[in-house]
């Protein structure tokens, strides 16, 4: 098993790979599908019994049958592939805030995600998804989005990053920055991660203090800060603002880039699979086909064409052994680029519909409105426990409902109070403690966009603004 030392060597192979062109990434991803095919069907119970009807030896994609996140996390302890890793053991791990960014079990990383489709979700990378990861933010994020203005930014100011993530849980985005954090003391001293949770007056003080140089964070706290950006509340300049976590849309790439006078870049990255996918100039997703395939399909999991958007996606995560992810429903609705990409790149291109919750403006006491966005109380409603599902729907100015799924077994009357609290207690940190929390009679709802479900969703039209000062507040990534 590889070690987060041997990520030099898998970088090498990443750039070796994109020069080889085409037949060279295929020629990898193919025997890296062999290898995790065959581990799964020997050392995971629930691949053993699910592939039982296919006859040994090499498979196709279409011969393996698609997974879903709530199948596989009812049997877990049958998914892993070492005995060691169970469900009872992780769960007490991620319970656990102090431990987000220590690795589990000798070196493996754990996260927790509900995705789009609202399912809570653990997922533990093994010591070789680990290095895969770094190697390919190293190769074909940093190295392929800083050009000589950034790289002379860098030398004359300093590397500074800033994530600006949900933080107190183990979402993907906190843990895989505070494990960087802790395992090397430049990126101790060079990274800082930034809660997206706190109001957004100490968030733009936090950031005047700290001057980074590269910002990184959600599409839509990023948006939130070039507004401050461009009110002059902000006074940064990053030489490169980098997203994740949510659709970039054209409109807010541009708002972030004028504000900053940066480039904005994208990187295509989930709890099931950390990164696999950064943009070009060109805003077009380049996938590490080499080490992930995404395979665009319809209603029925059959193969959705290039240059028309699939109704979903399936993820198989070629490096990751301990739980392996072989043609997941990742729920991203994704266009394939049916020809080659004007940057030159020749891993696959796609466009990414991703998330598509809704930020809520709602008003204080006193008349403030306050922007909050959806990953934050997101984050906030994560260290609820026995949640199938929770939803809010803005409903008015000052009034939110949540919806509510909880797991059968356990009390739901706890569970409402634990997370009717959890909720009340981000709402006051934003000074919105006079907000109303309504307790609704319906389940959460799928939405009508694909079919996917949003755990923030607008119903109220938004409200005029008393005063052109005020201040948009609480702010909201693998």
């Amino acid at each position: 098993m590889s070690t987060p030392s041997r990520t030099p060597l898998i970088a090498l192979d990443l750039w070796r790979a994109q020069r080889a062109g085409r037949p060279g990434l295929e020629r990898r991803r193919r025997r890296r599908l062999d290898s995790l095919v065959a581990h799964a069907r020997t050392a995971s119970p629930f691949y053993r019994h699910l592939y039982r009807g296919l006859p040994n030896g090499e498979v196709t994609l279409g011969d393996l049958p698609p997974v879903a996140k709530p199948e596989l996390m009812a049997a877990f302890d049958d998914w892993v592939t070492d005995a060691r890793v169970t469900r009872a053991d992780v769960e007490a791990f991620t319970a656990d805030p102090a431990r987000v960014g220590v690795p589990y079990r000798g070196g493996s990383f754990v996260c927790t995600s509900s995705g789009t489709t609202g399912h809570p979700g653990l997922f533990v990378h093994d010591r070789r998804a680990v290095a895969v990861y770094q190697a390919e933010v190293a190769v074909r994020c940093y190295l392929a989005w800083l050009g000589r203005e950034q790289w002379l930014g860098l030398a004359r100011h300093g590397v500074r990053e800033a994530a600006v993530v949900g933080t107190g849980t183990h979402v993907a985005g906190a843990g895989w920055y505070e494990r960087g954090r802790r395992g090397s003391r430049l990126a101790a001293r060079t990274l800082q991660v930034f809660s997206v949770q706190q109001p957004l007056d100490d968030l733009v003080a936090a950031l005047n203090q700290f001057q980074p140089t590269v910002l990184g964070g959600y599409p839509s706290a990023l948006d939130q800060l070039a507004d401050e950006h461009d009110a002059g509340r902000l006074r940064i300049r990053p030489v490169l603002a980098a997203t994740a976590g949510e659709s970039l849309e054209s409109p807010v790439r541009s708002h972030i880039a004028a504000a900053f006078g940066a480039p904005v870049r994208d990187a295509y990255a989930a709890s099931e699979g950390l990164y696999f996918g950064f943009d070009c100039a060109h805003e077009w997703v380049h996938l590490s086909s080499d080490w992930s395939i995404l395979e665009p399909v319809d209603d029925a999991f059959r193969p959705t064409p290039p240059g028309q958007a699939s109704h979903t996606t399936l993820l198989t995560n070629l490096a990751n052994h301990l739980q392996p992810v072989i043609r997941y429903d990742l729920g991203d609705s994704v266009l394939a680029r049916p020809d080659p990409c004007p940057c030159g790149n020749p891993l696959p291109a796609v466009r990414v519909a991703g998330r598509s919750d809704d930020a809520m403006h709602l008003r204080t006491a006193s008349g403030r409105e306050i922007t909050v966005l959806p990953l934050a109380i997101g984050v906030a409603m994560e260290p609820t426990h026995h949640v199938r599902r929770a939803q809010i729907v803005q409903t008015g100015p000052s009034t939110i409902r949540l919806r509510l799924d909880p797991d059968p077994a356990f009390d739901a009357e706890a569970i409402w109070r634990d997370l009717v609290a959890n909720v009340r207690a981000f709402l006051i940190a934003q000074d919105l403690g006079d907000v109303a929390v309504v307790r609704a009679d319906e389940p959460p709802q799928l939405s009508g966009r694909g079919g996917k479900f949003r755990r923030v969703v607008v119903e109220a039209p938004r409200p005029p603004t008393p005063s052109p000062t005020s201040r948009n507040g609480g702010s909201s990534l693998g």
